[in-house]
């Protein structure tokens, strides 16, 4: 079963094929090029079993909702070096997640998802409880088994964000869904259990209560200045220049004034569009060289892969306008080097009150020196 067409939008062709996996999970390859008929969708080994049903929990102290999905305790944790599920094959011997063939990018339904768009019956409890509905997918930026996003060649990195927005245009005519948020976790100090170069995006059938929060400080921002929150930080940092990163014409990166961690960066186009689906192709191309340089230096600061969490924000997609609303990347590195960075403890997660051991500024110019060379 396939369907294939080619995208609208983009400046350079870019094209779709969507397959379906022997167990019902859909695979979506994205290349510069038409991509092959003859492509099958595998599935990895292991496969099988009843659909995942996970469920959601209301937390009556902090105001928001918890997933269960207690079958992600059977997910693949560091897989010899042999076996990588993520590894593109032609062997029906050993299937994994992805074929081998003319593509660039693969995106496919996670097989141990925290939201589940049949999820159904949740179990009774002394809260609220909902089926955990909506969808997880693992974004996979390369048939290649080592390497980074930051690593990739302009084009490609301009693929991902390419690839990232048009799930989020598809994702978003769902009912069950009201955000969208593409993240990586990168390295196993954060909790990844595959080296091949990947991240995920998450369909919520809620606004998660980082972004809520952010949001609802935007919307007081606009109602009482007439501007967006994030654009008049953006303003203010070109402004200051003693936190800059990278900058391109249509696009910045920065270290926050009110950073929280070490060599924390923020990515944001210059103009606030809501959502990845507002960019433009100039703004796609800014976004994406912006984002690419922010990765390398993080790579460079130590000459070694630096560990991280990076997380996409942007409107929901719950019907409703969000004039509020700047899209923007917030990276988090996430490791101990040769400069002290920081653990989260008793104050951070039983308080929620941060203490930043390093200043912005100073840590916006190390990043700033590392010379990059993007291509």
């Amino acid at each position: 079963m396939t369907l294939a067409h080619e995208l609208p939008r983009m400046h350079e062709p870019l094209h779709r094929r969507e397959l379906v996996k022997p167990d019902g999970r859909a695979l979506w390859l994205y290349g510069r090029a038409p991509i092959p008929a003859e492509l099958a969708a595998p599935a990895p080994l292991g496969g099988g079993g009843p659909p995942p049903n996970p469920h959601l929990r209301w937390h009556p102290l902090r105001g928001e909702w918890v997933s269960y999905a207690g079958h992600r305790q059977n997910r693949t944790f560091l897989p010899p070096a042999e076996y990588d599920p993520l590894a593109p094959t032609t062997d029906p011997a050993n299937p994994t997640e992805l074929p081998v063939g003319d593509y660039d990018v693969a995106v496919f339904e996670n097989r141990f998802p925290t939201l589940h768009k049949d999820a159904h019956d949740p179990p009774h409890a002394s809260v609220p409880t909902l089926p955990a509905n909506g969808q997880c997918d693992v974004v996979v930026y390369t048939q290649e088994q080592e390497g980074s996003l930051g690593a990739l060649p302009l084009w490609h990195v301009e693929m991902v964000v390419r690839v990232w927005a048009d799930r989020t245009r598809s994702l978003a005519l769902r009912k069950d869904v009201q955000y969208v948020m593409p993240f990586e976790n990168r390295g196993v100090e954060v909790g990844v259990t595959l080296p091949h170069p990947h991240g995920q995006l998450y369909a919520y059938p809620f606004v998660p209560p980082i972004p809520a929060r952010e949001l609802a400080m935007q919307r007081e921002h606009l109602e009482r200045t007439g501007q967006g929150l994030v654009a008049t930080i953006v303003e203010n940092e070109l402004a200051e220049r003693a936190r800059l990163v990278h900058s391109e014409p249509l696009a910045v990166a920065f270290v926050p004034a009110f950073a929280r961690y070490a060599y924390e960066v923020w990515v944001a186009p210059r103009r606030p569009a809501a959502t990845l689906i507002d960019l433009d192709d100039a703004e796609i191309t800014d976004f994406a060289r912006t984002l690419k340089a922010v990765l390398m230096k993080l790579d460079g600061l130590w000459k070694k892969p630096m560990p991280y969490v990076m997380a996409v924000h942007q409107a929901p997609v719950d019907g409703s306008p969000h004039p509020e609303a700047h899209l923007h990347v917030e990276i988090y590195p996430a490791l101990r080097m040769p400069t002290r960075l920081k653990y989260l403890a008793g104050s951070e997660i039983g308080a929620g009150a941060f203490t930043a051991d390093t200043l912005p500024e100073e840590k916006a110019a190390e990043l700033a020196a590392v010379e990059v060379t993007l291509a």
